[in-house]
């Protein structure tokens, strides 16, 4: 997995990429600009930033989340290696934003809002999504941010438990979506059957057309 994020107004030139799950237990190491953060408990890499990331990568553009091309990616881990590093940074190219079909939908055993579901993702994959959307319902196409993705406010969607029940992904509102003229309340988007297959990457541009 690979989330990159670079906001310069706030930041400053600043690339923020994120390989794994946050930890309370961090070891922070900074080499000649570049930030390697790992959990210090199982040595696992969390991510790197790099700093003054257009002295690497004077072509990178974006303000939130941006797509690193093979290019760029080759110029950071060339700098992580020379910085004297050992790990890298590896190519994820994978929707992380898709159409999803919700199949279907189940009382939560231990709240009494909240639904459980199987949706339907790329590659025919049924996840287990708890949803607490007061409008979802089986049988209807749905947009769903799979693990990895980085939602318009910043949350990234990593697995977890809505009390005691596994839930790999959301199902979005256009709200959390950041769609245009969306209604500010809760409420899961619900797409109409033509919008577009089952697993394709969700169309934002068309979204944005859907208030």
């Amino acid at each position: 997995m690979l989330i990159a994020s670079y906001n310069r107004k706030e930041l400053g030139d600043v690339l923020v990429t994120v390989t794994g799950v946050d930890s309370p237990d961090q070891t922070v190491t900074n080499h000649d600009n570049i930030v390697e953060i790992v959990d210090t408990k199982d040595n696992r890499l969390i991510g790197f930033n790099f700093l003054q990331v257009h002295d690497i990568v004077p072509d990178l553009e974006g303000n939130g989340q941006i797509s690193l091309n093979d290019n760029q990616l080759k110029k950071l881990n060339n700098a992580i290696q020379q910085a004297g590093f050992t790990r890298q940074l590896s190519t994820d190219n994978e929707a992380k934003f898709v159409v999803g079909y919700v199949k279907t939908l189940e009382e939560h055993p231990n709240s009494d809002h909240l639904h459980v579901t199987k949706t339907v993702v790329d590659h025919d994959q049924e996840l287990t999504i708890v949803s607490g959307s007061p409008n979802i319902a089986a049988n209807v196409k749905v947009v769903v941010a799979k693990v990895g993705a980085m939602m318009p406010s910043g949350q990234i969607i990593w697995p977890g438990q809505l009390r005691g029940v596994s839930s790999n992904g959301m199902i979005c509102s256009g709200r959390e979506l950041g769609l245009k003229n969306a209604p500010q309340k809760p409420g899961a988007l619900i797409l109409p059957d033509d919008f577009q297959e089952i697993g394709q990457p969700f169309d934002f541009d068309k979204g944005n057309l859907l208030f």
